[in-house]
């Protein structure tokens, strides 16, 4: 038996820009740092909300890359010299990267209690009917 991929099953004409998102998907690397939740806060919105404790405002960065919402952390260096004699808290820099649906957009981002908040609103879609006219060849 041959196995279709998705673009190329004969009842979904044109998606095969579907099937590249799903493999750009699976190579964002994500590595589990740091945790997050998503909630659905209505029928048309979610909140993201990241574990960024012991990150500033200015040391994180949010972005939409071609349809991707992009989350960068990276802690300032700390000049003062400092001995840990245990190291438990992670401070590393990360990446998150979440794919948007089309209509999806980034609403507020909001910082409190080490957790970061970011607010998608999804747009409600136009219904478009078109009819085709039919003519004798």
């Amino acid at each position: 038996m041959t196995k279709l991929a998705l673009g190329t099953h004969p009842f979904l004409l044109g998606f095969e820009q579907l099937e590249r998102l799903v493999e750009r998907t699976a190579k964002t690397g994500n590595d589990g740092y740091p945790p997050y939740n998503i909630e659905q806060t209505s029928e048309r919105s979610y909140r993201i909300t990241l574990a960024v404790a012991g990150f500033a405002e200015d040391d994180l960065a949010i972005t939409v890359e071609d349809s991707t919402l992009v989350v960068r952390g990276r802690q300032s260096e700390e000049n003062g010299e400092r001995v840990f004699l245990h190291r438990g808290i992670a401070g590393r820099q990360f990446q998150r990267s979440f794919v948007l649906a089309e209509g999806v957009e980034v609403g507020a981002a909001t910082i409190e209690n080490g957790l970061l908040h970011i607010d998608l609103n999804r747009s409600e879609p136009d219904r478009v009917i078109q009819t085709i006219q039919i003519r004798k060849g």
